[in-house]
C-alpha cells in the first residue's frame, strides 16, 4: 500500500452567541476545523485535526509513494517540518488514523493496550459569576464526571480566589477542582507580564488552602527554576507543558523534576508517535500524564487513546462550557459528538483507527477553502 494524496481544508462553524474564553480578551464569532486527510492507493483514508499546519504545502511529495505504515520514519519528517514552519502534528494523527484502518484495529490497542477507557474532567473555559460557576459545577456533578478545571483570569488573582471560595463553600468535596492559572503563554495581542514566583506561590498557598487538586500554568512556560522551586515549596500539584514545542523541552521538564502533571496535546507537539514515548517517560517517572485537548473532538479523542492505551491516566481534559461550548460546537464535522458515559468516563471502542465518521455534507456546507 502507498501514500497517493494528502488534503488539506478548513471548515467554520459561525458561533451565535460567541464565545469568549478566560485566555482570550476577544470574543470568538466562529470556530475552525483544519483538517488533514491521508489517502491510499487501496481506498483508505486516515484523517487528523488540529493546528493549522503553516508552512505544510509543498512537503507533500516527501510522503506521496511512502509506505503509510512507515510511522517512525514519518514522525521524523514531521519534526523537521514542524522545526522550520508551523506544527504539523495533526498529519501524524492522521498517520496513526489509518494505520489503524490498514490493520483493522483501534489506536488505543496499537499504542499499547494499557486501557479501554479513560476518565474526564470537565474543563471549563471562560470566566463566570460565583452562581454561574456553582451551577456549572453542580451540572457537572449530576452528568458523573468527579472533577472541574476553573479558569483564572480576572483583573488580579484574589478576585479569582474569592469566586473560588465561594465555589468551595457550596460544592464541598463533592467535586475535585483544578485550576488553570494562564500565566504560560499569551494571545498575540496580550502584553500582560506573567506571575513572578513570588505571586505564585502566594497563589498556591490560597490554593491550598482549598483544596485544589493541581495548579496549571503558574509561571511563564519557559521558567524552569521557577517550576522547580514552586514545586519544592507547596504540596499542590503543578501541572503543564500543554503548549510546549519541542519534544526535547518536554523531557527536560520531566528530568528536571519542573512538574507534577504534564499536559502535552498529541494534536500540538509530538504527534501520537512522539508523546506515546513522553508518556512512557512520564510514567516512569512518576508523574502525572494528562493531556490537554483544548480544540477539535479529532484531537480529544487521539489524546483519549494516547492517555487510555499508552499511561493509563487519571484524567483526560474534556473541554465543556454550555451552553457557550459544547460538544455538537467542539465536535462539529464528526457524525457523533464525542461525550463521556454517565460514570465520567470516554470509552474507546475496537472500531479501526481513532473509531470516528466524518460528516461529509456538513463539512461541504462549512468549507472555507
Amino acid at each position: 500500500m502507498k501514500i497517493t494524496g494528502i488534503k488539506q481544508s478548513r471548515h467554520r462553524l459561525p458561533l451565535d452567541p460567541p464565545f469568549v474564553p478566560s485566555w482570550d480578551t476577544r470574543p470568538r464569532h466562529h470556530f475552525d476545523l483544519d483538517l488533514v486527510r491521508v489517502e491510499t492507493d487501496e481506498g483508505l483514508c486516515g484523517f487528523g485535526a488540529g493546528d493549522s499546519m503553516a508552512g505544510f504545502a509543498g512537503h507533500e511529495d516527501l510522503f506521496i509513494g511512502q509506505d503509510p505504515m512507515n510511522l517512525d520514519r514519518h514522525a521524523r519528517v514531521i519534526e523537521n517540518i514542524s522545526f522550520h514552519h508551523g506544527r504539523c502534528w495533526p498529519l501524524d494523527i492522521a498517520l496513526w488514523d489509518l494505520a489503524g484502518k490498514i490493520l483493522g484495529q483501534p489506536v488505543w490497542r496499537l499504542l499499547g493496550g494499557h486501557s479501554n477507557k479513560v476518565r474526564v474532567y470537565a474543563s471549563s473555559g471562560s470566566l463566570r459569576s460565583p452562581d454561574e460557576l456553582v451551577e456549572l459545577a453542580l451540572s457537572v456533578r449530576d452528568a458523573g464526571m468527579e472533577a472541574m478545571k476553573v479558569r483564572f483570569h480576572r483583573p488580579h488573582w484574589r478576585e479569582d480566589i474569592a469566586i473560588l471560595e465561594k465555589l468551595r463553600t457550596a460544592i464541598g468535596d463533592r467535586l475535585e477542582l483544578m485550576v488553570d492559572c494562564n500565566q504560560g503563554w499569551r494571545m498575540p495581542w496580550d502584553t500582560a507580564q506573567p506571575w513572578t514566583l513570588k505571586e505564585a506561590t502566594t497563589v498556591a498557598r490560597e490554593l491550598e488552602k482549598l483544596a485544589v487538586y493541581w495548579m496549571e500554568e503558574p509561571l511563564h512556560r519557559g521558567d524552569y527554576r521557577g517550576m522547580q522551586q514552586l514545586r519544592a515549596q507547596t504540596d499542590i500539584r503543578i501541572a503543564g507543558a500543554e503548549m510546549t514545542r519541542e519534544l526535547h523541552e518536554i523531557r527536560h521538564l520531566i528530568e528536571a523534576r519542573c512538574l507534577d502533571v504534564l499536559q502535552p496535546d498529541a494534536a500540538v507537539t509530538g504527534g501520537l508517535s512522539g508523546l506515546s514515548r513522553i508518556a512512557r517517560m512520564a510514567v516512569d517517572s512518576g508523574l502525572d500524564f494528562t493531556p490537554h485537548t483544548w480544540g477539535h473532538g479529532i484531537g480529544l479523542m487521539a489524546n483519549a487513546h494516547l492517555a487510555a492505551g499508552v499511561a493509563g491516566s487519571a484524567f483526560l481534559e474534556l473541554p465543556h462550557d454550555p451552553p457557550v461550548w459544547t460538544a455538537e460546537r467542539r465536535d462539529f464535522g464528526l457524525t457523533v459528538p464525542i461525550k463521556p458515559n454517565k460514570e465520567g468516563w470516554i470509552e474507546l471502542t475496537d472500531n479501526p483507527g481513532l473509531g470516528l465518521e466524518l460528516d461529509e455534507n456538513l463539512l461541504a456546507n462549512t468549507r472555507v477553502n
